[in-house]
């Protein structure tokens, strides 16, 4: 099987997540970068969508968990995006995603915290 990988970088989205009261009302700008491995060597050949993953479909996966959901720690909202990655199409064997908050409310000049976690699709059982 060949591993390729779909990168998608610098989705920007405005959502309320956070430890503190403040950014559950005031929100902010969160920044997520996407890598997914998965075998779309046949798109390499046929050149037909099918054979290979809707970026756009991706991009709204991502959004919805990062706007349509709360979390008080970035880890959890990585592991989340993660989980809706994985059940958006079943090609995808492993995942990192990435992140940031460039606005968190520290009292020292930052250009945001981030985490980043990769993940392989977990195993099912028969």
């Amino acid at each position: 099987m060949n591993e390729n990988k779909i990168y998608l970088e610098g989705l920007s989205f405005f959502a309320f997540h956070g430890l503190f009261d403040e950014e559950a009302k005031l929100g902010q700008r969160f920044i997520v970068d996407l890598t997914c491995w998965a075998d779309f060597e046949q798109a390499t050949h046929s050149d037909k969508y099918e054979d290979t993953i809707c970026y756009g479909t991706l991009a709204k996966t991502v959004e919805t968990v990062v706007t349509k959901s709360r979390f008080n720690l970035l880890e959890r909202l990585a592991g989340a995006i993660c989980e809706a990655v994985f059940q958006m199409d079943p090609r995808i064997s492993k995942i990192t995603v990435k992140v940031n908050k460039p606005s968190a409310p520290v009292p020292v000049h930052v250009g945001g915290f981030a985490v980043e976690i990769t993940r392989n699709r977990p195993a099912t059982s028969s």
